[in-house]
């Protein structure tokens, strides 16, 4: 019988992981099933543009994947029973694996700020980024949008939203100084462009409370918003929190340098989801740029292990950190192997071509899947693992 793989969740680390999987394994050996809600691979670095209104190109993944060997799934994972070794999608039906890939990601985190829920306004997935552009279409001119955060995602979405709609009065609140984690050149940078596009800034601004029409900060400031954009960080999709996995204080799966859990040797956990270390033993943070070497080390220790292959021993490391500020300017933080900021930074026009290409380059690799790969696909030698304990 063959043997059963499946990958939930086909955002970067998924898709990358499955497509590797096809790469390295005979077809007659395994099956390959992707599970996905949504019918089309969503570029999420790229979800502040559609929220500003511009037009994404769609990529269907079922015509990413044709011709593969993995057979692509629409729909909702509800359940995952690791002990049992199912996934149950759409509510009731039931799917048996012998290996699974965790790699159902992450969405908005509101921090158990009061309002936050009931009025922000999220991007961490297209059906938020949708209703926020929807929402901007109907402010009129000089009508206040405030992102909250200020980090990666907020910059992007503030100059983003600044640059497509100069008419609107776009702000920033960040609960420390801007760009506090750049290197001098990266933070002169910054702040250079978001005062081209007139964007106000709120520095150490903590927003403890957000109603319809304003928030509120720690000092008590209140600060008008028509529309508050909430991007404070990522929250583990809450599946996890029913398993038995074995999980890190913030919700992700704990890994070995191979991404298998530490609890159940038949899971690997890639991306958001999973919570492995980088140099210096520090987690990796929550992006793209750890997601996609997290899958590929999945992958190839899969099928090292299914084929008695030599398993993959690559450091996980960081080189950059990059950032669209809006479509003419860009800033790529070149930092450490652990992710600490170095003097050196490019900026500019270059550099917005430069994190142009780094996205199209992601898109272009999930959506060939095997392309460029050495063929080295063995035969599955390793043994079924045994049948899972029957449930009362």
């Amino acid at each position: 019988m063959k043997h059963r793989i499946i990958v939930l969740g086909a955002g970067y680390a998924g898709a990358f992981a499955a497509g590797r999987l096809a790469r390295r394994l005979r077809r007659e050996d395994v099956t390959i099933t992707l599970v996905n809600a949504e019918p089309d691979f969503v570029e999420r670095v790229r979800l502040h543009q559609l929220a500003a209104g511009q037009t994404l190109t769609p990529r269907p993944l079922a015509d990413m994947f044709a011709g593969t060997g993995v057979d692509v799934r629409v729909a909702k994972v509800t359940a995952v029973d690791v002990d049992r070794r199912t996934v149950t999608v759409n509510g009731s039906e039931e799917l048996a694996y012998d290996t699974l890939v965790y790699a159902l990601g992450s969405g908005w985190h509101s921090h158990g700020v009061p309002g936050a829920t009931e009025h922000a306004q999220e991007i961490a997935s297209r059906p938020g980024a949708l209703r926020l552009r929807e929402r901007l279409a109907g402010l009129g001119a000089g009508q206040r949008v405030l992102i909250v955060g200020g980090g990666l995602t907020g910059l992007e979405a503030a100059t983003e939203i600044a640059e497509a709609r100069p008419d609107l009065d776009v702000a920033l609140a960040a609960s420390g100084g801007l760009g506090d984690w750049l290197s001098p050149r990266g933070r002169r940078h910054l702040r250079r462009v978001l005062t081209n596009l007139n964007i106000g800034v709120y520095e150490h601004s903590a927003v403890t409370g957000v109603d319809a029409d304003r928030v509120t900060t720690a000092d008590g400031t209140v600060i008008p918003a028509a529309v508050t954009v909430w991007t404070t960080g990522f929250a583990v999709n809450p599946l996890v929190e029913a398993t038995t996995l074995r999980v890190a204080d913030d919700g992700r799966i704990m890994v070995d340098p191979t991404m298998r859990s530490l609890s159940h040797p038949d899971v690997y956990a890639v991306g958001d989801a999973g919570s492995a270390a980088g140099r210096g033993d520090t987690p990796l943070r929550m992006s793209c740029a750890s997601g996609t070497p997290m899958a590929w080390q999945a992958a190839d220790a899969i099928a090292a292990r299914l084929t008695g292959g030599n398993l993959p021993n690559v450091p996980l490391r960081y080189f950059n950190q990059c950032v669209s500020l809006g479509r003419r300017q860009g800033l790529i933080q070149y930092v450490t192997a652990d992710d600490r900021a170095v003097r050196a930074a490019l900026t500019g026009r270059l550099a917005a071509v430069y994190k142009e290409l780094i996205c199209k380059g992601a898109a272009w690799g999930v959506a060939n899947p095997t392309f460029g790969l050495p063929t080295r696909r063995r035969r599955v030698t390793a043994e079924r693992p045994a049948p899972a304990p029957a449930t009362a």
